[in-house]
Order: C-alpha cells, then structure tokens, then sequence
C-alpha cells in the first residue's frame, strides 16, 4: 500500500474550545492533511521515472498500477480521518479487503430451458459471483460503504461500478456507495471542487435506471484531458486541502449515521 492509513492516523482532531448552540468547532490537523498531498504529490510524480526504469512490464500498466493504489489508499486515510472526526472508535472501523458472494437469483432459473435450469439445480452452491470492492469500509463487522477508486472515471465506466453496486445492495441493502477518483471525464461540473454538483446530463441519466445513491468525489480540478496525463510534469495537478476536506466531509456525512 503506498500510503499507510495508520500513519496518518487521527492524533485525535484538534478541540478548540468555541461553542455555537452547544455544538463544538472541530479542526483537522493540517499535518495529516499535508501527509496526504505530499504522499500524493512525490508519488505521481515518480510513477513516470519508475514505469520508465521497470524493464518487465508494459509502461502502461505500471502508470495504471500505480495510479490505482495511490487513490485506494488515500480513500483509506481519508475514510480514517472521517470517522475520527465523529468520535468513532477505531476498533469498530474495518476496511480490510473481503469479497462479496453474490449467489444465482432462483427467479432466473424459471426462465431456462428444463434441462439448463435441472443442471443449474443440482449444482446450485457453484453459481456465485465473486465480487471484490476496491474499498469496503465495515462498522462492528458489518458493511456499511462500498467505495470505487478510480484514477479518472467517464460515463462508459459508470456504468460498471452502477452494476457492482447494484449486485452489492442486493446482498447488503443498507449499504452506502461512494465513487473516489482523482479525476473526472463524466462532463458537467464532478471536476468543479465544492461540496455540491449538478452533475452532468449523462450521469444522471445512467443513475436514473438504478436503485443507488452514488456520491460523486472527486479531487483534483479541471476536467481530464486524454492527452494531458496528470503524471507528465507539464500535466501535473496539485492536490489540495480544498478538495481532501470536501471530501472527508461528505464521507462523514455518510459514516454519521454508524458513529
């Protein structure tokens, strides 16, 4: 994991003694804040020099590697940061990596041919669907957030993290979902830092047909550019306090309900 959430764990967030309505003003500690931008900031920028010294695999895949397990472990930290901010006990927070057991639905059966649906039967414990969340955030053990991290995302992708998420609820109906990347190609304004979007004309469409409240991060400014990759140095995009913060916010939004 390139940024380990533990190191950058809630020293619990600062109390300042300011109260309005009874209600206390917290403040997050711009260390772990920096922790993050730095870790981000050296690490994209090294992805190139490495995927160019790497002789044993194709330059793409390490850039695409690398990009994926940075954004997987920033949602993590982020995740920490969050429920810290509620007071959460971090013995009741989990992320570790588990797969989703997605079983046949009997209904599907009915419409097979006699001898399909018999063969199926008899065999029934062997039709299942092994799904594994690139984050699943669990509270006492039990599923709570399904988290897609993503390097960029446009409509053509959606449309597959609204399928997983779909399967998810099926097995755990209570479930949040959450999509995190660092940059977006879904048009409209998801590449717009602030805490509400209206989204784009073709993501919400996509999100109309299904049952999922999908809630939009995204981190870094500017629409993605095909030809601009964020890892070239001309290209690159700072990561700001801005956008973690929103970000934290809107996942404590979220995990509030479990604190």
């Amino acid at each position: 994991m390139l940024i380990k959430p533990s190191a950058y764990k809630a020293k619990k967030s600062l109390k300042v003694g300011i109260k309005k309505n009874h209600t206390a003003i917290d403040f997050m500690s711009v260390d772990e804040i920096r922790g993050i931008i730095d870790a981000y900031t050296t690490l994209v920028i090294g992805i190139e020099s490495k995927a160019k010294k790497d002789e044993n695999r194709a330059y793409g895949g390490i850039i695409r590697a690398g990009k994926g397990e940075l954004v997987e472990s920033i949602t993590k930290t982020l995740i920490e940061i969050a429920w810290n901010r509620l007071d959460g006990d971090p013995k009741r927070l989990s992320m570790e990596g588990k797969q989703i057991h997605i079983p046949i639905r009997r209904e599907y059966l009915k419409r097979l041919d006699t001898g399909i649906r018999k063969h199926i039967e008899e065999n029934i414990t062997d039709y299942v669907y092994h799904y594994k969340p690139d984050v699943l955030v669990s509270i006492d053990g039990k599923p709570v957030l399904e988290i897609e991290c993503k390097a960029y995302t446009e409509n053509a992708m959606l449309k597959r993290i609204l399928v997983d998420a779909a399967l998810v609820k099926s097995q755990y109906p209570k479930t949040s979902f959450a999509l995190l990347q660092l940059e977006s190609q879904l048009g409209g304004d998801y590449s717009e830092l602030k805490p509400t979007c209206f989204g784009s004309p073709s993501t919400h469409t996509l999100l109309s047909y299904f049952d999922i409240d999908l809630q939009i991060i995204t981190l870094l400014e500017g629409e993605r550019k095909v030809d601009q990759p964020i890892h070239k140095k001309a290209f690159f995009k700072p990561l700001t306090q801005k956008s973690l913060e929103i970000a934290i916010l809107k996942f404590e939004i979220i995990l509030k309900k479990w604190s």
